[in-house]
């Protein structure tokens, strides 16, 4: 290419070329959007950024219930060890109980979902996001499953 500022001529990257060409003989295939989640084997998820842990239900859990008609979620500053109990989700055609994929404490809850609790079906690992927790245990993480490992889990469960 040509750097018009300074007149240079310069080839282009050839880590481009061949990164671009590998990508052209290969089936193309999504990005993993998930690949920083880890859930658990109650269909949570949660996201740890930073110390803080973003929580919600899996697209298999929405799907499962339905459209979601009430979110009762904890309060803030609520202590959560793992797998307690913090709340539930209602739908037209269930409840289902919701448990801390971690040990924690609730610093933010989703008060869109109590206008909205459709969020939840409509964008389960976006917009429907339940909680955000602060982790007191880091190494808990490790308990949980990366989307790999959930996917085969819920291929077991469905057999």
């Amino acid at each position: 290419y040509v750097n018009a500022a300074h007149g240079e001529r310069r080839m282009k990257s050839a880590s481009l070329y061949c990164s671009l060409s590998y990508c052209c003989r290969r089936p193309w295939r999504p990005p993993l959007l998930r690949e920083a989640l880890k859930f658990t084997d109650k269909h949570e998820w949660i996201r740890v950024e930073d110390g803080i842990g973003t929580v919600g239900i899996s697209n298999f859990a929405q799907e499962a219930l339905g459209d979601v008609v009430y979110c009762g979620l904890p309060e803030v500053g609520t202590q959560l060890a793992q797998q307690d109990e913090f709340g539930a989700l209602e739908s037209v055609k269930a409840a289902s109980e919701l448990y801390s994929p971690l040990t924690g404490e609730v610093v933010e809850i989703n008060t869109l979902l109590a206008d909205n609790p459709g969020l939840v079906n409509k964008s389960c690992y976006k917009d429907g996001w339940l909680m955000k927790m602060s982790i007191s245990k880091p190494a808990e993480l490790d308990s949980l499953m990366d989307e790999a490992a959930y996917e085969r889990y819920i291929h077991s469960i469905e057999d």
